[in-house]
């Protein structure tokens, strides 16, 4: 690691930076409506994004810094099992073929900005609209905690900030300038900004990318002996556990843990609200469609990104926080401009998501508890002044989160965040295509799935602590494989069982607001949304 601060790359940075801040703010101007105060102009940026601002939208929401600099340090500390994330977001998209069109229309007919908005609507309770946007807050929250995480470990290695000694306000106060300037523009533009600076942040990634996998196997002796001095760095003994350190291929033991943790991720990748939301402010299901044909671009994109954990093995990097390994690599191999260029690349790679994740959040916040439940009168204004606020204190939340605890309380909480998800897809997915399920039994399986998946993570041990164990490699794994999983499918029987025993009862049912013409009907079709009157994307349907 290099002593002090690295000044070239830190002006380059910098320049990025304050490009993409002036971004953020002129994009207020963007495509601007004549009525600008709503959660859909502001929180869905108008609901008129076409395919490639949406690809780059969705591209920059799901593919963050944490992405960018947690996969290959997957890699980095185990090996291949860390390759489980580059066939989940493969298997992801002909998945979400079949779902997000549909989410899409019926949204757009109904005036629906969030998720929660949806199943109120179809299932017509509010309980269980109040439960699926819970879950979707306490997912989000540790998300943009760990964005912030990634600005700050790009920050650390080109030494700004005092190093350890530093009191914490010097140590922090230039995280705390990349976050008072993120809510900043995030309250002035809302997701025009994201939308935006995306297009910076997709091209700053590929070249950053394409540069390091030529550049860097050229300056190791080639791939060849990456993979050879990788292969010998896993071998070695691990003084925690007595066990190798990791493998080039995963073992027969991992196989099935590898192979459900993919599947269960995928499942859960598009039902997070920031990824809801980019999907509900295209202009049309077309949009969507297209967008699940070439977003496998960027799954590319991730197995070279992953490759560059064997890089860093091969390269010599020593780090004590793995999640260090990827900029320290950059720093160690490439001209002082150029890691300047990557490290911009990180931290844009940071502020887009966590844009967005606050805007998901606060629009759940807005729409499904203070609108529900407090202000069932709302103005569309006056949602937009709601929804805004609640970003910035979504964004206090996550800040907290970085400022005064340890790093893997975040991470472990972000790791819980797919187990939780994971149980909203009766409910969300499931309601798509059938109103079976009795909304009691959605929120008895919703329960069921989310104290069993919690109770389970945390019950499994790691070789150095109690609890949440395999966090650095597969992020709860159980003994059998994706806790997440096991607890879907625990959630999905408990729907069935109880939904059966209260259709026999008799119980009585929501009233379902939408028509099996909604989940087809595209932006151009006649009466899509023109005939919805102002009060039914906040009716609070039943309880």
């Amino acid at each position: 690691m290099k002593d002090g601060v690295n000044g070239v790359a830190l002006a380059v940075f910098l320049f990025f930076f304050v490009v993409v801040t002036a971004m953020g703010f002129l994009a207020a101007r963007w495509r601007k409506a004549e009525n600008a105060d709503s959660l859909d102009e502001w929180g869905l940026g108008g609901r008129s994004f076409g395919t490639w601002v949406t690809w780059f939208l969705l591209g920059g929401d799901l593919y963050t810094a944490y992405t960018f600099v947690a996969v290959p340090a997957a890699i980095y500390a185990a090996g291949a099992a860390g390759f489980f994330a580059v066939p989940y977001t493969i298997i992801t998209y002909p998945l979400v073929f079949t779902f997000l069109p549909r989410l899409w229309s019926v949204a757009h007919k109904h005036g629906y900005v969030t998720s929660s908005d949806f199943v109120r609507g179809r299932f017509g309770s509010r309980g269980l609209s109040l439960a699926l946007a819970v879950t979707g807050i306490l997912a989000t929250m540790p998300y943009i905690a760990l964005q912030l995480v990634g600005i700050q470990a790009v920050l650390d290695v080109m030494g700004v900030g005092g190093g350890e000694n530093a009191n914490w306000f010097v140590k922090d106060l230039p995280l705390l300038i990349a976050f008072g300037v993120l809510a900043a523009y995030t309250y002035s533009s809302g997701l025009r900004a994201p939308a935006l600076i995306a297009f910076v942040k997709d091209a700053l990634i590929y070249i950053v990318i394409i540069v390091a996998i030529i550049y860097i196997p050229i300056k190791l002796g080639g791939f060849e002996s990456i993979f050879s001095k990788a292969g010998a760095a896993f071998a070695a003994e691990n003084p925690a556990t007595g066990k190798p350190r990791g493998s080039l291929v995963p073992g027969a033991d991992a196989q099935w843990s590898y192979a459900t943790l993919a599947l269960g991720s995928a499942m859960a990748l598009f039902l997070y609200p920031h990824s809801v939301t980019a999907v509900l402010s295209s202009r049309s299901r077309n949009v969507i469609r297209r967008n699940t044909t070439i977003l496998p671009l960027y799954s590319l994109m991730l197995g070279l990104l992953a490759m560059l954990g064997f890089m860093a093995i091969a390269a010599g990097v020593k780090v004590k926080n793995g999640q260090l390994a990827i900029p320290q690599l950059f720093e160690d191999m490439f001209p002082d401009w150029f890691t300047g260029v990557a490290f911009a690349a990180i931290g844009i790679g940071a502020l887009v998501p966590a844009a967005i994740m606050s805007i998901a959040a606060a629009n759940l916040f807005t729409r499904n508890i203070y609108k529900d439940f407090l202000k069932p009168d709302a103005s569309p204004e006056h949602e937009a002044k709601v929804s805004k606020l609640a970003s910035l204190l979504v964004k206090v939340g996550a800040l907290v989160f970085v400022l005064t605890l340890d790093k893997t309380v975040a991470i472990n909480f972000q790791l819980l965040g797919g187990i939780w998800i994971l149980q909203t897809v009766p409910a969300l997915v499931g309601g798509l295509f059938t109103r079976w399920p009795h909304r009691w039994a959605l929120l008895a399986g919703w329960a069921v799935g989310m104290t069993y998946g919690t109770w389970r993570a945390y019950a499994t041990p790691s070789a150095t602590q109690d609890h949440f164990g395999n966090t650095n490699l597969i992020p709860l794994i159980g003994e059998k494989g994706y806790i997440g999983l096991t607890a879907f499918v625990l959630n999905v029987i408990v729907v069935i069982v109880a939904t059966f025993a209260l259709r026999a009862l008799k119980a009585p049912d929501g009233v379902d607001l939408t028509r099996p013409s909604d989940y087809t009907a595209d932006a151009g079709d006649p009466g899509v949304r023109a005939e919805l009157p102002p009060a039914t994307a906040g009716a609070p349907g039943g309880h």
